[in-house]
């Protein structure tokens, strides 16, 4: 033991046993030796009392004992990002989200289509107009030309969507419980 100098002998420890003591890995007390918070006496050995509060004041200068990550708050957000990605591919299986591809897939599609329903309507109704002369007949029948093609991109059908997405996987209600 190391005198101290007012008589008193000062515990002298080994690295493991100051790792025990601190709740530390033996590395972690030699950083902290290289940082001047751990006190050495030589090579491995270190002064119990002085470390232990210098290790102390260091703690409540900086809180995190300066390692700056907290092992089991990043763990939690790792099992938190874990489960948020489990949700949302499932969410993609079961067809309840489209990834945005699928989406943009589809709707050019549709808008394709109805593209060529509308430039479709002059030369379809053409000849239907030919000779009409009044003014509501050649109204009703451009406005239900116009309305027939509307209603193709108001008709939601989830199925064109789940053909788009190679990850969708049709569920039973067994499966889901």
């Amino acid at each position: 033991m190391a005198k101290l100098g007012d008589g008193q002998s000062e515990m002298v420890v080994t690295a493991i046993q100051m790792a025990d003591l601190l709740g530390l890995t033996p590395r972690r007390i030699q950083q902290l030796a290289e940082e001047g918070i751990i006190v050495r006496s030589g090579r491995g050995k270190y002064m119990a009392s002085g470390s232990v509060q210098n290790y102390i004041r260091f703690q409540a200068e900086t809180g995190d004992g300066g390692s700056g990550v907290d092992y089991f708050d990043e763990r939690a957000m790792h099992e938190r990002a874990k489960r948020k990605k489990a949700e949302l591919e499932l969410a993609v299986m079961e067809g309840d989200l489209h990834r945005s591809g699928d989406v943009e897939l589809v709707m050019n599609d549709m808008v394709a289509a109805f593209r060529s329903r509308i430039l479709a309507i002059p030369s379809k109704l053409a000849p239907q107009l030919l000779g009409k002369d009044e003014l509501p007949v050649i109204l009703s029948m451009l406005t239900r030309e116009v309305h027939d093609a509307l209603m193709e991109l108001s008709d939601y059908d989830p199925q064109k969507f789940y053909a788009a997405s190679s990850e969708f996987v049709e569920l039973s209600n067994d499966d889901t419980s």
